[in-house]
């Protein structure tokens, strides 16, 4: 039985929460993920749910606390965004490398200075390389379905990795859009019973958890994640499938639009597809062979997939939310590299927009993805930038 409700990003994600009934969840407040919390807080209150909710003094300990409660064999859910993953970064390695399949909501929002609360991806791509699985959302449902398949992704007992559920700040979190839920029974029997590998408590099979490596065991070490990471492109797949019988909702691991036929495409994160979706319908009545598409598996990072996508086409122009400061944005050399065997290479723009949570319109996109189609556009192009 499903339901259709009106909803924003950081309700449905606690709903989600609620549905799932993790078994330990810490939290500390930061704009925009603060009613994720908040209200997962009243489910707990309400005793809707059985969580061990624990309210700490800092992002640090927000995750320090998961990484312990998840090795302990909890399943354990958290929340952040912006100056607060920044704050857990020391961890975010180490929660990675110590397998620890926990969960954390981030509501995109840009990384001070200067002090900026509104939406851009600089605090996930921040992250990008510290061995979590990312997730990303183009809308409420999106947000809500994500956070349904990211347990069932992270726990997988070949992958044991830490999971990141983006949501962009303000334009998915604090946004009530029309969202179809999924019986709660349902997701209870989706997700499944938790069943964690080496649990400290499990005093019969003793581990070590966090111990220091050599040279001998260091790089082995993190080669086994990579290894995970390999494994997660094919469980998200099996997941996502597996989704859609209970949902009715397909995922891929990049999502398309209009780019069979497409000459040229765009390749965009988060809300922002809604809205290049939209640029793509207005660009095709005006003739032009256009298409679009997300990423929806930042990491792993799906190369085969987004080739596939990029195979045979003119020009490829990537939107990138963030800055990479003295290079191109951080999308860019990846969605190059992942074309890099094609037989024939797509033309590569490189369009930096959003920043702060800076308009992303469709006017700004159609004049910009316009310029790649007409070959008079800059190599890197700052979108909207007031000097």
């Amino acid at each position: 039985m499903t339901q259709d409700i009106a909803i924003n990003g950081d309700n449905a994600v606690a709903l989600a929460w609620k549905q799932i009934d993790p078994d330990v969840c810490a939290a500390y407040p930061i704009t925009p993920q603060t009613i994720i919390v908040e209200k997962f807080a009243e489910y707990v209150a309400n005793a809707e749910v059985s969580t061990e909710f624990v309210c700490v003094e800092s992002e640090h300990s927000a995750l320090t606390l998961c990484t312990s409660s998840a090795s302990a064999g909890a399943r354990t859910f958290t929340a952040t965004a912006s100056q607060g993953l920044a704050y857990m970064w020391e961890m975010l390695p180490i929660t990675a490398a110590m397998r620890v399949p926990l969960i954390m909501a981030v509501a995109n929002r840009a990384v001070s200075g200067p002090i900026n609360i509104n939406n851009d991806h600089g605090d996930a791509m921040a992250a990008r390389d510290c061995g979590w699985l990312m997730l990303f959302s183009e809308n409420v449902q999106e947000a809500y379905d994500m956070s349904i398949v990211a347990p069932r992704i992270a726990e997988h007992p070949e992958v044991q990795l830490p999971c990141m559920v983006n949501l962009d700040g303000f334009v998915l979190t604090h946004a009530i859009e029309r969202m179809t839920m999924v019986d709660t029974q349902a997701v209870k029997s989706f997700v499944g019973e938790h069943k964690p590998l080496y649990p400290l408590l499990d005093t019969k099979h003793p581990v070590s958890h966090g111990n220091m490596d050599g040279p001998d065991f260091y790089y082995p070490h993190k080669y086994q994640s990579v290894l995970a990471m390999q494994k997660a492109l094919e469980v998200c797949k099996d997941v996502f499938e597996e989704f859609k019988g209970v949902s009715g909702r397909e995922y891929h691991l990049v999502e398309e639009y209009r780019c069979d036929d497409a000459e040229y495409v765009a390749v965009i994160l988060g809300s922002s597809f809604g809205t290049m979706k939209a640029t793509v319908d207005i660009l095709r009545e005006k003739g032009l062979k256009v298409g679009c598409a997300m990423p929806r598996v930042y990491r792993p990072w799906p190369i085969e997939d987004l080739a596939k996508v990029m195979a045979g086409k003119k020009g490829v122009v990537v939107y990138d939310k963030h800055l990479s400061i003295g290079s191109y944005g951080p999308m860019f050399p990846e969605v190059v590299a992942a074309a890099s065997d094609l037989e024939k290479l797509p033309k590569m723009y490189n369009v930096i927009y959003g920043l702060g949570g800076a308009d992303a319109t469709v006017s700004g996109f159609e004049k910009s993805f316009t310029a790649v189609v007409e070959g008079t556009a800059e190599k890197v192009h700052y979108l909207g930038v007031r000097l």
